[in-house]
């Protein structure tokens, strides 16, 4: 039987909360343990029911999702962070990639994708919804600090850092998977950094995106 993932649900709109909780409900490997309406009352529920991940607004009353991500990093690290947000402003969304968030999903996009979403960062992954990304990753800019990199690697350590699978970063580059196996592994080996969390922050700290 396939382990469900333990979700909380944190949105100050009781319609947007009941809407998704609703729609998540359907899904066999989701099990929606608790909600909460702003980021205090989450990290008391979260003390509580011990979530996989914690699916957080941004904007809240009380605590709002940045605060609270920082304070979820500090007190249970091992937690999943994905932020539902209608902000899509570059230095809003840096800002939560540095306080410990795995993912970033406008409030635009579909239910199928939300659930992509989770399931990819409950998996160790990270994810960003297309206008997440558009705002990120516009342009990758040179680095001295990436001299050890080929340009073939650079575009896989973008598409590491975008949260795109392998088979999408072959179809993207067009090369195979085994291809971009290979420069995956390169790209850790060579920056010593060996998570997709890891990766993102090396591209903020050295400038590689615009």
């Amino acid at each position: 039987m396939t382990k469900k993932t333990r979700i909380l649900l944190v949105d100050d709109h009781t319609l947007v909360l009941d809407g998704l909780q609703a729609r998540l409900e359907l899904e066999d490997n989701i099990d929606i343990i608790a909600t909460a309406a702003n980021g205090l009352e989450a990290l008391e529920k979260a003390r509580e029911t011990q979530p996989d991940l914690v699916l957080m607004d941004v904007s809240m009353p009380v605590l709002n999702g940045l605060e609270a991500t920082k304070r979820f990093k500090a007190e249970q690290p091992n937690v999943k962070i994905l932020m539902l947000s209608m902000h899509h402003d570059k230095e809003y969304i840096l800002s939560l990639i540095q306080s410990g968030a795995n993912g970033y999903v406008l409030k635009d996009v579909s239910s199928e994708e939300l659930v992509q979403a989770i399931n990819t960062v409950q998996q160790g992954g990270t994810y960003f919804s297309s206008g997440a990304s558009a705002a990120l990753f516009s342009q990758v800019i040179p680095s001295p600090q990436c001299d050890a990199l080929s340009k073939r690697e650079m575009a896989v350590l973008k598409a590491l850092a975008m949260g795109l699978s392998n088979k999408e970063m072959a179809q993207s580059l067009d090369i195979s998977v085994r291809t971009v196996e290979a420069h995956r592994q390169n790209v850790k080996n060579k920056l010593d950094i060996h998570t997709s969390a890891g990766l993102i922050k090396y591209a903020l700290a050295h400038q590689l995106i615009d």
